[in-house]
């Protein structure tokens, strides 16, 4: 059994598709920079190295024979690595495989492409890649989901072609003789008025293959970008000179970050993460999903300006951005894998005010977007995690902003009083501060408001650990909890949320089972902790993922997106939930529902949402990806995966380590799973310890 994952490992499902079928197109990243593999054979797009960038703009389009290869009407299958994408189709007479990878330390993307002649007699077989390119690059905060591009002109030279808006270039071609074609279009005058438009076509490049029969040939295309004409070709010269051993080199690149991210004292994080020993598939599924969906998202480029950061979602939307709610998610992740870079993110954020956006742009730092509600929850968890797991109580006081962070925290907890208007709890506004897909979830909602007590309890504390009077906090939060309750439908499982008019909406949703069950699971009646754990398992809770909202919520009619509503779920939720399941006494109901859950860990790292099996069939056995088209807009993979590293260090082996004590013992639940389980190289502050299912911690 192996205890660090491999590519192999972590590969997805294969997939065999037709032109356009409900297929998420999957991305690849070195950590410079991002690209979508498209459904074709070789497209690719979206070819985005900050601070370069080209927004979803298409190129590579394959044409074998002179035909477009997507019109053979022939299923392309993927097969999906961190490390690579290999992609194959059969047409009349030839078989037909690339790879396709993003170069290690370079601002490139490069596939190898082979060809097979399973015909009878001799061929030779021209294969044409129509390039274009959307190359600009900007100084600025990237303040919409998709990243900027311009027109560009192109330029031929030798087996290449070079495009250019004059701040940035994309040089494209093969590393072998090839036949350069400019399009010979006319420029358009002004940009194609919607319905009219795709992209304007640079050019093409045609190799043409001799190939005997049962005998295969081969060429490499690479796609270099750059702020200068020089560097572009610089790069695309490296990553030509021997593309089949790029391809080779990826694989042990990733192999790598991998074992590294298990590894004390490795040379690429600031931290690492334990090793998990178990005989449960489920759990180690889950839990290896959990870390490659992290790791992902590390971005080293040049110009990054806190040196390092972690996106949120790739390949298609708000690169660069950096959102508070989805990196708290991660947050026990973080603070264990890579804490040096964590602490810069949340000095940076409490330098800012986190009542007025979103998340930040790692090209200027600034701000990004609108205000969402969980922020002062998210920041609570954010800090306290990072304080318990590396011991690290120095950052309290910091001044970041010119206030200490210890002021900060308070000010967090007592947030919530500013945002209350008649009622004692707080208002958190309307559906674009919060799920943003589901219209009934506004106003007084109960699981920020729950939050709030945990808020309140938490930064209690972590202040008095820090010699602070925190008497007043603690009564606070006692106070406010049955005004929370006081949401609660009797009976049901679930609870409404209040209008400013006092109206009582009931709101069947996940959020409010997992944060009310995981904030104040305490504060709860036996009676009601049973009824949400049956609401949940009843309404919510699908044999491999997660509804958001129940369909027998009326609201189930307002929107399709799936990461919030009836048709599928936010990658975070369905960890969450069981972490919920957990606290409200049902570590039965968790285990049993993982198998089915971990079965969704087939296509690459956690979607920004799954489809739920009623809405779009099953892939491989694994909730769907949803895809980034409209009405969907849903991106590949997104960062919040840390939330199943959580379910299984927090909630399945009970790791609570306080600010102020030693973790001595742990009080879990994975026996459900495994009696044997171990969690080996947990670092709790200075100490790395082993937790064993019985909840023995023994010094490493």
């Amino acid at each position: 059994m192996r205890l660090v994952p491999t590519v192999d490992d972590l590969a997805a499902d294969p997939v065999a598709h037709h032109y356009d079928d409900m297929i998420a197109p999957s991305g690849l990243t070195n950590f410079l920079g991002t690209t979508r593999v498209e459904h074709d054979l070789t497209a690719i797009s979206a070819v985005t190295f900050p601070p370069v960038s080209q927004g979803l703009t298409r190129t590579a389009v394959c044409f074998v024979d002179g035909r477009l290869v997507e019109s053979y009407g022939a299923a392309i299958t993927h097969e999906w690595r961190p490390d690579r994408v290999l992609r194959g189709v059969s047409l009349p007479g030839l078989e037909l495989t690339t790879v396709t990878v993003c170069v290690p330390g370079e601002t490139a993307v490069a596939i190898d492409v082979r060809v097979t002649n399973t015909g009878e007699t001799h061929r030779t077989v021209p294969v044409s890649l129509t390039l274009a390119a959307g190359v600009t690059r900007s100084g600025q905060a990237w303040l919409d989901a998709v990243s900027p591009e311009a027109r560009n002109r192109a330029s031929a030279g030798s087996s290449r072609l070079a495009f250019s808006d004059g701040t940035a270039w994309s040089v494209q071609g093969v590393d072998t003789e090839a036949v350069v074609r400019l399009s010979g279009i006319a420029p358009a005058s002004a940009e194609h008025e919607v319905g009219i438009g795709g992209i304007e076509r640079g050019g093409e490049v045609t190799v043409a293959l001799d190939i005997a029969p049962g005998a295969t040939a081969r060429f490499g295309y690479v796609h270099a970008v750059a702020a200068t004409e020089a560097e572009a070709h610089a790069v695309f010269e490296r990553a030509t000179t021997d593309v089949a051993a790029t391809v080779a080199a990826t694989e042990d690149y990733w192999n790598g970050q991998l074992s590294a991210a298990f590894e004390p004292g490795n040379t690429e994080f600031s931290g690492h993460l334990p090793v998990l020993e178990t005989s449960s598939a489920a759990l180690r599924r889950l839990y290896w999903w959990g870390v490659l969906g992290v790791i992902w998202f590390r971005r080293d480029y040049t110009g990054n300006v806190l040196g390092r950061s972690y996106d949120t979602l790739m390949p298609n939307y708000w690169a660069t951005t950096t959102f508070i709610w989805d990196y708290s998610l991660s947050s026990i992740t973080h603070a264990l894998l890579d804490p040096a870079p964590m602490r810069r993110q949340l000095e940076h954020w409490i330098a800012s005010d986190i009542h007025t956006h979103f998340g930040t742009s790692s090209l200027t730092g600034g701000p990004v977007g609108r205000w969402y509600s969980v922020n002062d929850y998210a920041m609570t968890r954010l800090v306290h995690d990072y304080l318990r797991f590396t011991g690290d109580t120095s950052l309290l006081d910091e001044t970041p902003g010119g206030r200490a962070v210890s002021e900060h925290l308070r000010d967090w907890a007592l947030a919530w009083q500013g945002l209350r208007g008649a009622s004692p709890l707080a208002d958190y506004g309307e559906i674009d501060n919060l799920l943003e897909c589901v219209s009934s979830y506004t106003h007084e909602v109960a699981s920020l408001n729950a939050a709030n007590v945990w808020n309140m309890r938490t930064a209690a504390r972590i202040l008095s650990a820090h010699g602070e009077d925190t008497a007043a906090l603690d009564k606070e939060a006692d106070a406010l909890v049955p005004a929370v309750l006081d949401l609660y439908v009797p009976g049901t499982g679930h609870f409404a949320a209040r209008q400013p008019d006092g109206t009582r909406v009931p709101v069947r949703h996940v959020y409010d089972f997992s944060i009310v069950g995981t904030t104040i699971p305490g504060d709860l009646d036996p009676a009601t902790r049973a009824e949400m754990v049956d609401f949940f398992t009843r309404e919510l809770r699908t044999e491999t993922w997660v509804r958001s909202l129940s369909p027998w919520d009326p609201d189930a009619s307002f929107s399709v997106r799936p990461d919030h509503q009836w048709n599928g779920a936010y990658p975070a939720w369905p960890a969450d939930a069981v972490r919920a399941l957990v606290a409200l006494g049902e570590p039965a109901a968790a285990a049993s529902w993982l198998p089915g859950l971990a079965r969704s860990a087939n296509q690459g790292p956690p979607g920004q949402a799954h489809f739920t099996e009623e809405a779009m069939p099953t892939v491989a056995g694994g909730a769907r990806k949803a895809p980034p088209q409209l009405p969907y807009i849903i991106d590949w993979s997104c960062s919040s995966a840390g939330a199943y590293v959580a379910l299984v260090i927090e909630s399945f082996f009970g790791v609570d380590p306080t600010v102020d004590g030693p973790l001595t013992s742990a009080e879990g639940c994975v026996t459900e799973l495994d009696p044997d389980a171990v969690l080996r190289g947990l670092r709790v502050g200075e100490r790395i310890v082993d937790v064993h299912a019985d909840g023995r911690v023994v010094d490493a």
